[in-house]
């Protein structure tokens, strides 16, 4: 048992009914009903060590409830009833007048020593004037609907009883559904359930209990599938249209459609005394071979009112109609029977969410993929329309995709073995704290389980009881396990690792004791040294793009520090960024997290930033931003080792270099080099290597015919894994940290070269204009690293990398030859060759006329498919040299148009190139 103190909007009702408690004796002869809670606003006030709550209360509308778990507690807990009433009436009201149902007479009489007069009646009515109405869960009959619009308008309702009993004589019934009581508390989030609660003394928390012990109790959703899925043997959702993922996660939700790996498109749920179902593309609404399928939904919605469909998506009208139920054009009205919408707005959200409580029938369909991509940074939870209306019901858009395809439908009878994340997580706790063994079926499930719940604590609902539960459940778990300890000989690669691997770092980012939390998570986590108040000024000027300016300054895991950033840039697309290693694995074999650094986007003078795995310190700069004079104070760091061109004097170097942190950072006049602080140690001259590397910079800027000076600086990272690839292109260019002493080791630099390197920084000089995609994709980019090599390190290309020797040249060009010239296998090497035959003839002057040529075009001009590129580059090479060279591109099985050989007739024919020999 732990207590969260998380629900804030709650805490103040919790401790006034709870007031003077120290405990409650629940050890009698009466056995009360597990409470199930859900939506925002229900909370526990008694749970016992099994994790049941026993006692709960709850917000609807303007008004409140209470809930107890057995009619005896009425009459056991005087003063608990007492302290109810008090909260139940409201703030500011004096209403001493209290309605008691006479099935419970006995509270009146308990109540005839207190401030309120008590009102003994046969059933409620409106006109008794009452603030409070007690009764229990057996009596409310025809009072539901008069008790549930007396509550929202701002009444108060404790009501109590168990429905374990009730259960036994209606087998066939769902009890969260039918049973008398839910259909008031369940409007409120509260349900009785089947469940029976074990008796004992439970202790008063000062705050809001919560247990990891809980365990989820919803339904098997067998016979709602059943319904739903008559008649419909798949989903068939191909074409053009892309799906979102749902995140289902109330413990009243379920799947409806999913793909073979378990991410759901077609979601439903039950919530208060009504019902939702979510697609995830309104397009698929008018789809006729979806049609059985929105007649069985429309159906399972309405429960037989046969009501008004008010469909607000104009385009989904006809198909839906042959349902046979009346779908109209409308747009939200609270007298409809089923509401037909989009995700794509957040109107009448609470009115709908409390349509939906009170018996209503809700579709929605959208998707939030678009939305994420053009939002980068914003909380899709609590950010996109959809959400604000859908995260109380159970149910989530995610920004990620699902693909068109054909999808079968589940089998109902199985609906019990279905994966569910909150249930699947407990059995996961009671693995990992008791041991218990986890179903075949189970272990492929949490892969899963940990993408949901990374996901799910996104959502930051602190104020929400099944949030707070799951965060409960989280921390006891890593708290037990720990985090994998990972690193390149000790890889997470188990299901469970990977799990607990990814939701650490979530979850600490929400936890509301993060520092006690932190020792699970980073084992060997040493103290450094640190500064203090330590003040950068920047000058930035990104008219290349997004830029990180760096600070020379770094944050242990775990640190947390105040920075302090100029008025001027405050909401201007700044950001502070905690780490240098920002790809995202996906591989389920990780030396790392999946990710390891952090942005703050820069909304305020004075920011507090942390980050759990630590890192170097950025100002993230938006592209074609100005700035001079920034000052950036940071109020504790670690110093890390951190050398720029022409400001670093040899002095403070020789101290710098020995500086804590593990990273270090040589900033030279167009590249930065982050690479471990150990690599740099025994750097005693970094001018000589910034002189080195100067030097192969002005080689890239030369052959790719732009100034020497870059509009910003290449970055090289260090990792221990990246995300594809030995190394990858992009700012910054990724590498593994093993790759990290080659680039500050100017002998061997000089002596065998940096090919992997200047290759990928080929790949930054690559234009679409000119790249033959997928065909030149890794072959261009090598022009860049033959022509350092052979131009500014003085090494020829057969010496370079082994491909180019001349023996391997000839036997890929012969190879080619003999399969048919087809260009379906002309890529990297070998497409690499024809570059080749025409640098061995031209020279490399020849290259640089074509690229300066290209960058003299109109982009507007440009072909877009690659035949039309081929023939532009035939021809602009052509003319660069003077000779006609669409020989020999044919003989390469190049697509050479006769136009373009019109166009290049007059120019003298190159007639003995390489590839004559083959003809």
């Amino acid at each position: 048992m732990a207590t969260q103190p998380n629900y804030n909007h709650h805490e103040g009702a919790y401790v006034a009914v709870m007031k003077g408690l120290r405990e409650l004796d629940l050890s009698g002869p009466r056995v009360p009903s597990d409470l199930v809670l859900i939506g925002d606003h229900a909370f526990p006030l008694a749970v016992n060590s099994q994790g049941q709550v026993l006692m709960a209360a709850s917000l609807y509308g303007k008004g409140r409830i209470v809930v107890l778990g057995h009619e005896g507690y009425l009459t056991a807990f005087p003063a608990l009833v007492e302290n109810a009433l008090f909260w139940l009436r409201g703030e500011g009201s004096d209403n001493p007048s209290v309605g008691v149902n006479k099935s419970v007479k006995e509270v009146a009489d308990n109540l005839s020593k207190s401030s309120f007069q008590s009102k003994i009646v046969g059933s409620f009515d409106k006109s008794l004037g009452v603030g409070v109405y007690v009764t229990n869960a057996y009596s409310v009959g025809s009072d539901v609907k008069d008790l549930v619009a007396f509550m929202k308008d701002g009444g108060g309702v404790l009501i109590a009883g168990q429905a374990w009993s009730w259960s036994k004589v209606h087998p066939k019934e769902n009890t969260l559904l039918f049973f008398e009581g839910n259909k008031v508390s369940g409007v409120a989030g509260i349900y009785f359930s089947e469940h029976c609660g074990a008796v004992e003394c439970v202790p008063v928390f000062p705050q809001i209990p919560s247990s990891w012990m809980a365990v989820v109790i919803g339904k098997d959703f067998e016979d709602d599938l059943e319904f739903l899925l008559e008649g419909v043997p798949e989903f068939d959702l191909s074409g053009g249209s892309v799906c979102s993922e749902i995140l289902v996660h109330g413990p009243l939700a379920f799947p409806i459609g999913t793909t073979a790996d378990g991410k759901a498109f077609l979601a439903g749920a039950y919530y208060g005394q009504g019902r939702i179902i979510v697609i995830t593309h309104e397009g698929f609404l008018g789809r006729e071979n979806l049609t059985k399928f929105w007649s069985n939904a429309l159906r399972w919605l309405d429960e037989g009112r046969k009501g008004v469909v008010g469909v607000s998506h104009k385009h989904a009208l006809a198909n839906l109609s042959k349902s046979g139920l009346n779908c109209v054009s409308s747009t939200f009205r609270d007298d409809l029977s089923v509401y037909v919408c989009t995700t794509y707005s957040d109107a009448n959200s609470e009115e709908i969410q409390d349509f939906v409580a009170e018996g209503g029938g809700l579709l929605m369909a959208g998707h939030a993929w678009y939305w994420a991509q053009k939002n980068p940074g914003l909380n899709i939870f609590s950010e996109y329309p959809g959400n604000h209306v859908l995260n109380k019901l159970g149910l989530s858009m995610l920004g990620s995709i699902i693909r068109g395809g054909t999808f079968k439908a589940p089998e109902p009878s199985k609906a019990k073995e279905n994966y569910h994340f909150r249930q699947l997580l407990h059995r996961f706790h009671c693995h990992v704290t008791k041991g218990e063994a986890l179903s075949k079926h189970d272990e492929e499930g949490l892969t899963k389980l940990g993408q949901d719940l990374a996901s799910y604590l996104h959502m930051n609902a602190h104020d929400c009881c099944s949030y707070t539960q799951v965060v409960s459940n989280l921390t006891h778990v890593l708290m037990k396990a720990g985090m994998p300890q990972v690193c390149d000989t000790c890889p997470a690669k188990t299901p469970r690792d990977l799990l607990l691997l990814s939701v650490g770092p979530e979850l600490y980012k929400v936890s509301s004791n993060p520092d006690a939390l932190l020792p699970h998570l980073i084992k060997d986590n040493p103290a450094m040294p640190v500064i203090y108040n330590h003040c950068v000024t920047i000058n930035v000027d990104t008219a290349g793009g997004l830029e990180w300016v760096s600070t020379g300054l770094y944050l242990s895991p775990g640190m947390k520090t105040y920075i302090s950033l100029p008025a001027r840039i405050v909401n201007k697309g700044f950001k502070v960024q905690i780490g240098c290693q920002t790809d995202t694995l996906k591989t389920n074999v990780l030396k790392r997290a999946r990710c390891v650094h952090e942005q703050y986007p820069v909304n305020a003078e004075m920011m507090l930033v942390s980050n759990l795995w630590g890192g170097l310190i950025y100002l993230v700069v938006p592209p074609k931003t100005k700035e001079d004079g920034l000052e950036v104070k940071v109020q504790i760091a670690v110093p890390a080792p951190y050398y720029k061109s022409g400001v670093t004097t040899p002095a403070e170097w020789s101290l710098l270099r020995t500086a804590p942190a593990p990273w270090a950072e040589l900033e030279f006049a167009n590249i930065i080099l982050t690479v471990p602080s150990d690599v740099v140690r025994n750097l005693e001259c970094p001018d000589e290597l910034a002189v080195l590397w100067d030097d192969i910079m002005k080689g890239i800027a030369d052959l790719a015919v732009i100034p020497h000076k870059f509009p910003r600086k290449e970055r090289y990272v260090c990792d221990v894994q990246i995300s594809h690839g030995w190394m990858h292109a992009g700012y910054p260019v990724m590498m593994h940290r093993a790759t990290a002493a080659t680039l500050v080791d100017i002998p061997n630099i000089k002596k065998t070269g940096l090919w992997g390197a200047i290759h990928e920084l080929g790949h930054n000089q690559q234009k679409r204009h000119w790249e033959f995609a997928p065909h030149t994709t890794e072959c261009t980019c090598n022009l860049w690293s033959v022509y350092v090599h052979e131009t500014v390190l003085g090494i020829s290309k057969e010496k370079a990398h082994g491909a180019m020797t001349p023996e391997n040249r000839n036997n890929r060009t012969e190879a080619y030859v003999k399969g048919g010239r087809e260009l379906a296998s002309w890529s990297v090497w070998t497409a690499l060759e024809t570059y080749m035959q025409l640098q061995d003839k031209f020279g490399w002057d020849a290259f640089k006329k074509v690229f300066g040529a290209y960058h003299k075009m109109n982009p507007a001009t440009f072909p877009k498919d690659n035949n039309g590129k081929m023939n532009l580059y035939a021809e602009t090479f052509s003319q660069a040299v003077k000779m006609n060279l669409s020989g020999f591109f044919k003989a390469w099985g190049w697509p050479i148009e006769k136009e373009t050989e019109g166009k290049l007739s007059k120019l003298p024919p190159w007639s003995d190139h390489p590839m004559v020999k083959y003809n």
